[in-house]
């Protein structure tokens, strides 16, 4: 495993809610430069940690922390996206 290799990738959806796995720093850096939505803090924070990681400032599971943090923000984080669509399929069938 490469020093900017995350341990453990964060499954994201992408597109039209396709699962792509961010592997690495490189992987979130290229995720948040290509972002099209809004870019707050949480962008910010996340794109600056994955810099300091790139630059050798900071670790990648510190920038992994961090892009962790923006793609759950946005909902994009695809174990929360599956449980959060599971919830409310599941009420909506209770509520029916």
């Amino acid at each position: 495993m490469s020093a900017m290799e995350f341990r453990e990738p964060v499954t994201i959806f992408v597109g039209l809610g396709f699962p792509f796995d961010v592997e690495s720093v490189l992987d979130a850096y290229r995720v948040l430069t290509d972002w099209v939505g809004a870019r707050d803090l949480s962008h910010t924070m996340a794109l600056n940690s994955c810099l300091d990681a790139i630059n050798g400032i900071a670790t990648a599971e510190a920038a992994r922390e961090q892009f962790e943090a923006f793609a759950g923000a946005r909902g994009i984080v695809a174990a929360e996206a599956i449980q959060a669509t599971v919830a409310r399929a599941a009420k909506d069938w209770v509520a029916a």
